[in-house]
């Protein structure tokens, strides 16, 4: 008797096993079921700091504090995210980071977000013009950012690894040419060798470290 009672409270309630289905609809959704248990807390962590910066700038629409973090949020969850979900994650932080801007436009912390989704956003383009668009946008609001802040060594690196965005670009342009052309199993092979590839590129960690989302981009884009 005493063993049927431990499996009966060793088993998960309906509830429970309720919750973790939706759970796993939830991931399979928004491109999150490929996420190790540590990215899994990262996710976690940066949904629900995202949800209480949309708070505060509900009760103080001009709170541009909460707006940064809430398109820096917007911007790690690019990264962990893939496919549709991590441009509109994207896309969304910009316009949050420029509506912060708007309010303080010298805000140096808005500045260097927005030259981050920039940067990011340039990378989505297969066209060489309308991404050198994006990376130049990108620099400017760098430079903007070390001017408000001169000792500032990330808005530094930022720039100067900004620099380099074209050069990377072309790299990345050309392997994602090589996967179209491959056969799909040789496609899914060379798409993780791509997002290797990025992680590899020296001194660009820094950008994917403060959430551009750069290892998700072959996923990401269709070249055309």
């Amino acid at each position: 008797r005493e063993n049927r009672e431990r499996q009966r409270e060793a088993r998960p309630s309906r509830a429970q096993v309720k919750s973790k289905e939706e759970q796993n609809r939830r991931m399979a959704s928004d491109g999150t079921q490929h996420l190790a248990p540590e990215e899994l807390e990262r996710l976690i962590f940066f949904e629900a700091a995202k949800e209480q910066a949309k708070a505060e700038v509900k009760k103080n629409p001009k709170d541009v504090q909460a707006l940064v973090r809430w398109g820096g949020a917007l911007l790690e969850l690019a990264h962990l995210k893939q496919g549709h979900e991590s441009i509109v994650c994207i896309e969304e932080a910009v316009e949050r980071i420029e509506q912060a801007l708007k309010i303080d436009p010298r805000k140096h912390e808005a500045l260097w977000c927005l030259g981050n989704a920039y940067t990011s956003q340039g990378f989505l383009h297969a066209s060489v013009e309308k991404a050198q668009d994006f990376f130049d946008r990108a620099s400017d609001c760098f430079r903007k950012a070390c001017k408000e802040d001169p000792n500032n060594e990330v808005y530094k690196k930022a720039l100067e690894m900004n620099s380099k965005a074209p050069q990377l670009h072309a790299q990345i342009q050309k392997q994602l040419q090589q996967q179209q052309e491959a056969s799909m199993q040789e496609q899914a092979k060379l798409q993780s060798a791509s997002s290797d590839f990025l992680y590899d590129v020296a001194g660009w960690a820094i950008l994917v470290g403060l959430g551009v989302g750069l290892v998700v981009l072959s996923s990401l884009q269709k070249p055309k």
